[in-house]
């Protein structure tokens, strides 16, 4: 008896568990092996309070999530794990939890990136009914959003890949990083990520929500943070 085609599919693709092998199986055990792992899960948590308490670009993030009614708890929402070797980071829609990967992410501004760039999947998550498991276009949406905002392509970033140019190097940087993102967890072709990315690519671009504009560096999110911070000071003088 038929297990339907969209069911075997379902079973087939992992949506990107493999990559977080702490997802998925409840081997480790405290006290065993995992004990030398300490000291990454206790530096991965300290540089998460750091990112969330002084990044403008978290603290804005968290700032709309509560005012949208998600608001997030370290202690609920982040979990640091060890992952492969690909990855820093990931959101899991199904437990609304954000991995960090301690044994990827060894400094305190890639931390920041990471943060933000998975609040951004989280801020998407809280705002709109994405189906992250079978609507393409969604995750592809979430994906450029999170390429574009969270300073993964500022031109600093890019100047230490080597990759140079400006404005059309900064959509170029996006459009790469989001395809990447999504061959990382989806098995598809090259071609078929390419044209989900294409079709949705101008619209999620030019969505800056909760920013108000692209935040091309800690400056620029520092004034985003500002302009967030006093937007009911503004439509009460109104």
């Amino acid at each position: 008896a038929a297990q339907t085609a969209a069911e075997s599919k379902q079973k087939e693709e992992d949506f990107g568990y493999g990559l977080y092998p702490e997802r998925s199986s409840s081997k480790f055990k405290q006290g065993s092996i995992g004990e030398s792992l300490f000291t990454f899960k206790h530096k991965c948590h300290i540089m998460l309070q750091v990112a969330m308490d002084t990044s403008p670009y978290a603290k804005l993030l968290l700032g709309a999530m509560k005012s949208s009614g998600c608001t997030v708890y370290k202690d609920r929402h982040f979990s640091c794990e060890d992952c492969d070797g690909t990855v820093s980071g990931g959101f899991d829609a199904a437990t609304s939890q954000i991995v960090l990967c301690q044994n990827n992410i060894h400094q305190q501004a890639h931390m920041n990136r990471v943060v933000t760039h998975e609040l951004i999947h989280a801020f998407d998550h809280c705002r709109a009914r994405v189906d992250w498991f079978s609507n393409f276009r969604h995750l592809a949406c979430s994906e450029i959003r999170a390429a574009n905002l969270s300073g993964d392509c500022s031109f600093v970033n890019e100047i230490s890949r080597f990759n140079f140019g400006l404005k059309e190097h900064h959509q170029a940087c996006v459009r790469g990083r989001a395809l990447r993102s999504i061959l990382a967890v989806r098995k598809v072709s090259r071609e078929e990520a390419e044209q989900v990315v294409d079709e949705v690519f101008d619209s999620c671009f030019h969505d800056h929500a909760p920013f108000g504009r692209i935040p091309h560096n800690k400056k620029d999110a520092k004034f985003a943070y500002r302009d967030y911070e006093n937007r009911d000071r503004y439509y009460a003088n109104l």
